[in-house]
């Protein structure tokens, strides 16, 4: 059976890299009926923090990654399983103790130095380190990059496996996890190709027997370089309070380094879950395109309803606006959403009436006749309808001799203060006879008083 897992610190909140390696990682396991397993690696105990396994919670079930067990390192620590292992690798000579002080608290414990001068001291207490062995070559198959790693082990590190506190370093605690979870296959990310030799050792020490084993190319940002927490906005809680919809998310973060053998775009998990195939994995570093997301967002939005739309601004936007207005502008803004938060800058010409920008205006002179004339035309109309706002108006643009788009673009830019907005008569209907008329008098005399 096929089974993987998803292995966050909780040390901050989840980002995007993190949610493809659980997206993946799920993915794989019930494309083959297996089992998908949630461990926290809480051992970083400086850089814990409480909140971080409620967010990684909560983001998994947001974006339906149901785990099938659930496990906590720090947990497992106290029956002293680690501490165990550990001792058992030190009997078997694949361990030592070692008392030297950290050179550098990033170290967690490493020596300065690929060999350890503890190791030959037949110490009996400290921090116990992997004895690497010299002149060896240590390889694996990489299922992700589709190609064999390898390393000459002169070059890997006497890496700390248990720590003076007692706590279990990752390279300690995520193997032997995995083997005791049996876990069939890990993913995870490109960063940790460098620790895999010492990995690999402590698989073959503990029982000989490893899982697959595959790294994740990085995802690129889009101003350059890899994606960074520092630069770029990276966590899902942000994209979503952003008016991004999960599914768009989950869609868009299938395809940050995998690709389907037909190139169509979109997913749904279930659908990713049955086409998914592990030769579908990019070896190229896959870049985080804000447009592609954008225009997957813009798509989903698009499959809902409007009272599912009208429920995701209440909860999103903060907004004043009631729910019936909400319900009767929706339709006047619905296509040209990109995201939820959209809704108040796309809809505020209807609360407000925004400033005359003349610029907007091709031929000032010309739009100054086409307001006069709708001015006219419109404080004659008793029968405020979508009807009565259009009957006879078009054929009385025509007898002027003036261009029907030409005009209606005035009216709108004068009504709108944009080129681009609901269309003109809808918004006319919403804003009353009365709002309209003003807003046109207020562009007549704009234009006069520039002249």
């Amino acid at each position: 059976m096929t089974r993987t897992r998803f292995a966050p610190s909780p040390t901050g909140f989840l980002h995007i890299g993190n949610l493809r390696t659980a997206i993946y990682a799920y993915a794989m396991a019930k494309h083959d009926h297996g089992q998908f397993i949630l461990r926290i690696e809480d051992t970083d105990q400086e850089r814990y923090k409480p909140e971080g396994i409620d967010d990684i919670k909560k983001n998994l079930t947001t974006f339906g990654l149901k785990w099938d067990e659930y496990y906590v390192q720090s947990e497992r620590k106290k029956t002293g399983f680690y501490q165990k292992i550990a001792e058992k690798l030190v009997s078997q000579n694949h361990a030592f103790y070692c008392q030297c002080p950290a050179k550098n608290a990033k170290e967690e414990g490493f020596s300065s130095t690929l060999r350890d001068p503890c190791r030959d001291k037949k110490l009996t207490s400290g921090a116990i380190k992997l004895r690497v062995p010299d002149d060896e070559k240590i390889s694996y198959f990489d299922f992700v990059l589709q190609k064999e790693v390898s390393w000459d082990t002169n070059t890997v590190y006497d890496a700390t496996l248990l720590k003076t506190d007692g706590f279990p370093t990752y390279h300690l605690a995520a193997m032997a996890d995995d083997l005791d979870m049996k876990i069939t296959h890990i993913l995870r990310g490109h960063d940790w190709m460098p620790s895999t030799p010492v990995h690999l050792l402590v698989f073959r020490f503990l029982t000989g027997n490893q899982p697959q084993i595959g790294h994740l190319t990085d995802i690129q940002s889009p101003n350059g370089g890899k994606l960074s927490k520092r630069r770029d906005s990276v966590f899902c809680e942000q994209f979503i309070n952003d008016g991004y919809l999960p599914e768009a998310i989950l869609n868009f973060v299938i395809l940050l380094g995998w690709a389907p053998k037909d190139n169509r775009e979109l997913f749904t998990l279930s659908e990713f879950v049955q086409h998914f195939d592990p030769k579908g994995f990019q070896k190229s570093n896959p870049l985080f395109t804000q447009d592609k997301l954008n225009w997957l967002n813009g798509h989903y939005i698009r499959q809902k309803s409007d009272i599912e739309i009208t429920q995701l601004v209440k909860t999103l936007v903060k907004t004043n606006i009631p729910e019936d207005k909400i319900t009767q502008l929706l339709p006047l803004i619905k296509d040209r959403l990109v995201k939820i938060t959209d809704f108040v800058p796309l809809t505020s010409l209807f609360f407000e009436a925004p400033p005359v920008d003349l610029a907007l205006f091709t031929d000032p002179a010309v739009s100054l006749e086409h307001l006069k004339s709708g001015v006219q035309h419109l404080s004659s109309i008793d029968n405020w309808t979508k009807q009565g706002l259009e009957l006879g108006w078009t054929d009385e643009i025509k007898a002027r001799g003036w261009k029907v788009g030409d005009y209606f673009m005035s009216v709108r830019i004068a009504i709108c203060g944009s080129r681009q907005t609901p269309p003109t008569t809808d918004t006319m209907l919403v804003l009353g006879k009365d709002e309209t008329l003003k807003r046109l008098e207020t562009a007549i005399q704009s234009i006069n008083n520039s002249s």
